[in-house]
């Protein structure tokens, strides 16, 4: 079985950094400049119109709906996706092999991002199809095929389709229980394996609940879960102020210096910090990746460009908030001048490992043992809310292409890959959910490029209002 990890994971890392070098980052930035500028700055002049229409009349009691979902609960389903291990992991692998530039990286992705995300959202608001029962089906398949009609447009729709379940729906699950795993063996001296049949117990009752369950369950949990981490980060911070100017100058100093700290050549780890700021950027914040637009297909929402403005604030929310606050704790704490990883450069990535890289970092402000155990709650709400999210993209891309029938048979699949997760190499997890996240942007991004006159109209209209 190591053997053939092995040569698995030596063959899909290499198609990793094929398509993150040369194909990710120039889709990604192109993307979210082409938006950027079709809409004019979209995320920055409707930045507080988003902002009103998230929290305005923000409860956590949005209550079962007819049909879909209350606006805020499409969009707590599609945090819960953002927020996940991509925020604390991601963000954390990252630096380690990207060096602390990579987070500035992750910044300008994420800024960009917001655009996309607007697009990404219109799009699904603007293509649903109501079945029957007043149900919503949306997402990406449905903008693709009215992007490319006939044959080729439902080949890139089950491209997509295929590649989403397996990245999110199995090998995405796989890496939110792994961490999940590893933290709680290294906090609490729980075999991940018991973790791993809690974790399926708990998810097989909210997935036999359907979509009102969900909803209900990611409306509380992604506020509270947040604060939380938040709350945590924010204490680490005011210990180490002192720390902080030096931090943020890690970060732009290294976002065009990587060598300094990473080791090699400018043009190598220049490309290397880019090219892991763009994979973990995409990882944590989804924009681009076409994941969130179906749970945003599930607003209540008669306007498009209304949920469009709701979803950037996700993205800012995962990115320049969470994301950002761990990275923060993580340079602050180990990479300073008294940290245990200053000056280590390249050598901190064989000193420590994606998951315990956070759970040290809060070690040295809150203790060891206390560090950990932190980390490992908060990942795990992290990535269990993510868990449930992934599951339905995964779902609705299944009854695309099966039919509801196959609902079922998905999710005990599902429940199995989650298992699973929790006894796997954490390595190889990660290296087969990038590849599937990297191959579901291609056709993601040929129908944003292709319908942006859909969007634009949109912007347009809600700017004469």
């Amino acid at each position: 079985m190591a053997e053939i990890e092995a040569t698995l994971f030596d063959i899909v890392s290499k198609i990793n950094t094929y398509l993150s070098n040369y194909i990710l980052v120039f889709l990604l930035i192109g993307v979210g400049l082409w938006y950027t500028v079709k809409t004019r700055f979209v995320q920055v002049r409707c930045f507080g119109e988003g902002m009103k229409k998230t929290f305005g009349n923000l409860s956590l009691r949005g209550g079962k709906q007819e049909q879909g979902m209350s606006s805020f609960q499409a969009l707590a389903t599609a945090i819960a996706a953002q927020v996940g291990t991509g925020n604390i992991v991601g963000a954390s692998g990252a630096i380690l092999t990207g060096g602390p530039g990579a987070i500035f990286w992750m910044w300008i992705i994420a800024f960009f991002g917001m655009a996309t995300i607007y697009a990404e959202a219109t799009l699904a608001i603007k293509t649903r199809r109501a079945s029957e029962d007043g149900s919503y089906h949306g997402g990406p398949v449905y903008y693709i095929t009215t992007a490319f009609q006939g044959g080729f447009g439902r080949f890139l729709a089950g491209f997509f389709a295929v590649a989403i379940i397996l990245a999110l729906g199995f090998m995405g699950c796989m890496v939110q229980s792994n961490s999940i795993g590893s933290t709680f063996q290294t906090a609490f001296g729980v075999p991940s394996w018991i973790v791993g049949v809690v974790l399926v117990v708990i998810c097989g009752v909210i997935f036999l609940g359907g979509l009102n369950r969900l909803a209900s369950v990611t409306e509380k949990v992604v506020p509270i879960m947040a604060a939380i981490f938040l709350l945590g980060g924010l204490v680490v911070l005011v210990a180490r102020a002192k720390y902080i100017p030096a931090t943020f100058a890690m970060i732009f100093q290294y976002a065009f210096q990587p060598q300094a700290i990473i080791g090699g050549g400018f043009g190598y780890a220049i490309k290397t910090a880019i090219s892991q700021g763009a994979k973990r950027g995409l990882f944590s914040n989804e924009a681009g990746m076409g994941s969130t637009p179906h749970a945003h297909a599930q607003a209540n929402v008669t306007d498009p460009h209304d949920q469009g403005v709701v979803a950037m604030i996700g993205v800012f929310m995962d990115t320049f908030l969470v994301l950002t606050l761990n990275a923060l704790v993580v340079i602050s704490t180990l990479y300073t001048a008294d940290g245990p990883l200053a000056a280590c450069g390249a050598a901190a990535n064989t000193t420590l490992g994606k998951a315990n890289l956070a759970q040290t970092a809060f070690g040295v402000v809150f203790g060891e043992t206390a560090g950990a155990m932190f980390v490992a709650v908060c990942l795990f709400f992290f990535a269990f809310s993510t868990i449930l999210s992934w599951n339905l993209f995964g779902k609705i891309n299944v009854i695309y292409l099966f039919g509801r029938q196959s609902a079922k048979i998905y999710a005990a699949l599902a429940l199995v890959f989650i298992f699973l997760g929790t006894l796997m190499s954490n390595d190889l997890v990660w290296e087969l959910t990038d590849m599937f996240n990297n191959l579901m942007v291609i056709p993601n991004a040929l129908a944003l490029f292709a319908l942006t006159g859909m969007v634009v109209s949109s912007t347009h209209m809600a700017g004469k209002k």
